[in-house]
């Protein structure tokens, strides 16, 4: 399978000028491209490469191996839009192939800026060690936050799949983020001082209303999504071990188009927000399969109002976000745990039979 790695450079103050030059000189190419593409009506790359490559050389001082990624940059935005012209960022991404960016090692890039080649040290998390021979295709260069990185596509393999006919349940939820039918809870305690710390600052920036206090609040959502993103990433990886050490497959509901704000109450709206219950998810399959777990997909219909012990559903059994408690045998438990049980049975009956054969033979 393949992933992105994100890689950061550490230019200096000229080489981050030759290279900030360089992408707004890639872009304007890219929006060159794209105006005679839209008026010809040439979206194919043999087509529009005829129409503007030597123009692109001449006029934006492009080497030939940019010229060629600027085309393509344009041609694939065109193959799947035709309806309007596209208009391309001035600081949008540019696109580098092993022709004009090649790395020196494990922590210095060779990189094609158009004063030449510049060597720029990098720097990159611990999570997916960089492996030079595993990079496939085109790398983008990208502009966030006054800071260079480099988008790598590297092809990681797969562990065999192996587990011994059992299954981990897990809910999702916005009070506990994830509760697994062991009755391992993943609370949102951090998650809800970040919030309220943010919220309470966002509302004192958006009643203040100026210009300072706009750009702050931008900085701000960035560095809450950041939070997001990294606790997501935590809770997946904890999940993924439990499964693989424990040998059993991990069971999901289908989550798309649910609104978690609509199963909680409006205090717990305002003070939680929306979680993001895709990027988990997305989170849990990849890092499954990298580690050879298998994950099935449930129906998430009547698993807050089931019993787990005898079955029956009714939505009162539900009395409270945490409580619950059955109107016929009168079972009670944690409502999230009870969720997390309904899932895995579900998701027991529901893996594919090839898998249990597998794990027989």
């Amino acid at each position: 399978m393949y992933l992105t790695l994100k890689v950061k450079l550490n230019p200096d103050r000229e080489q981050s000028d030759k290279l900030l030059t360089t992408m707004e000189k890639f872009n304007e190419a890219c929006n060159y491209v794209s105006e005679a593409a839209w008026y010809n009506k040439k979206f194919g790359k043999t087509g529009i490469q005829k129409l503007t490559y030597y123009d692109i050389r001449q006029n934006f001082s492009l080497s030939a191996q940019l010229t060629v990624r600027a085309i393509g940059k344009v041609v694939e935005s065109y193959s799947s839009d035709r309806k309007t012209m596209h208009k391309f960022d001035r600081r949008g991404a540019v696109v580098y192939d092993q022709r004009v960016l090649s790395f020196k090692g494990n922590d210095t890039v060779s990189i094609l800026t158009l004063d030449g080649r510049e060597k720029i040290s990098i720097s990159y998390g611990d999570f997916r060690p960089l492996d030079k021979n595993r990079i496939r295709g085109q790398t983008d260069l990208i502009y966030e936050d006054n800071n260079f990185y480099l988008m790598l596509v590297m092809e990681v393999g797969e562990n065999e799949v192996r587990f011994d006919d059992d299954v981990m349940g897990v809910d999702l939820g916005v009070v506990n983020i994830a509760t697994t039918s062991d009755n391992e809870i993943y609370k949102g305690t951090k998650a809800d001082e970040i919030r309220e710390r943010y919220t309470s600052l966002k509302s004192r920036l958006q009643s203040a209303g100026t210009w300072s206090a706009k750009k702050h609040l931008k900085k701000l959502s960035k560095k809450e999504r950041r939070f997001k993103r990294d606790l997501n990433h935590r809770v997946a990886k904890q999940l993924v071990k439990r499964a693989k050490d424990t040998s059993r497959a991990i069971a999901l509901e289908n989550l798309n188009g649910f609104r978690p704000e609509a199963t909680v109450t409006k205090a717990q709206r305002d003070r939680l927000g929306k979680w993001a219950f895709s990027e988990l998810t997305d989170f849990i399959l990849y890092k499954a399969k990298l580690e050879g777990v298998p994950v099935v997909i449930i129906n998430p219909m009547y698993t807050s109002q089931q019993c787990s012990e005898c079955g029956h559903i009714n939505k009162s059994n539900r009395q409270k976000q945490a409580n619950f408690r059955c109107k016929t045998c009168g079972h009670r438990e944690n409502a999230d745990y009870n969720a997390s049980k309904n899932i895995a049975h579900r998701g027991d009956v529901s893996l594919p039979n090839v898998l249990r054969l597998a794990s027989v033979s």
